[in-house]
């Protein structure tokens, strides 16, 4: 079946950019576009997409309280932010809300739908080097609350747990983790498992987030 896409952008041309880039993939079904963050998650709620590309900085509803809406429904589908600025504070916002992932708006065609399909699939979006800056423009100390807060929830890993937690937050997938690690790949799915668990995460991204977090 093919994967139902929702697009979320105030701007018009936007929308037809990428009403043009998901016709490309007979794979892809744009079942819906919103011009708002409210209409978007009124839309999911209605129509059930398995991704959102979700704009940020929108009128009504930015964004980041969508996302967190979209987040919490039943069955929520995955969301993928689309921004303009590599170091667009809004992202990391996004991301704790519950986003999958990110990309920025001139993504080359072929790697967007690539990137939908990941995420239909049940994986994560982003860029580790990107990631990273953005948790370390804000600026937090060592001793920064957020911080502190990342390594107390990531003490509870084990060893292996932990190691893994890495590799995710470097961006790799769990064939890559498993060959780097020596584990079989269904075992770094059992320890991704727990990692989310045992830290309260809801994704790899946010894995990755406190990973980051503890790091600065």
């Amino acid at each position: 079946m093919a994967v139902k896409v929702l697009v979320v952008d105030d701007d018009v041309f936007v929308r037809a950019g990428l009403r043009m880039v998901l016709a490309s993939d007979q794979e892809l079904d744009l079942v819906a576009e919103a011009g708002d963050g409210a209409e978007a998650v009124a839309r999911c709620r209605d129509l059930r997409p398995d991704v959102v590309l979700m704009d940020l900085q929108m009128p009504v509803l930015d964004g980041v309280a969508a996302t967190r809406q979209i987040a919490a429904l039943d069955d929520a589908p995955a969301v993928l932010i689309l921004t303009t600025f590599h170091l667009d504070s809004y992202v990391l916002d996004a991301l704790e809300a519950g986003a999958r992932g990110y990309l920025l708006k001139e993504t080359a065609p072929r790697e967007l739908t690539r990137a939908i399909h990941v995420l239909a699939g049940g994986e994560s979006v982003f860029s580790a080097p990107v990631t990273e800056r953005l948790v370390q423009q804000l600026g937090r100390g060592a001793d920064d609350p957020v911080a502190l807060t990342a390594r107390e929830r990531l003490a509870a890993l084990t060893d292996r747990e932990r190691a893994v937690a890495e590799a995710v937050a470097d961006g790799l997938s769990n064939a890559a983790i498993a060959a780097s690690l020596f584990l079989g790949e269904a075992t770094v799915k059992t320890h991704v498992s727990r990692v989310l668990t045992k830290t309260g995460s809801s994704n790899r991204v946010q894995i990755a987030l406190l990973v980051y977090q503890a790091r600065s």
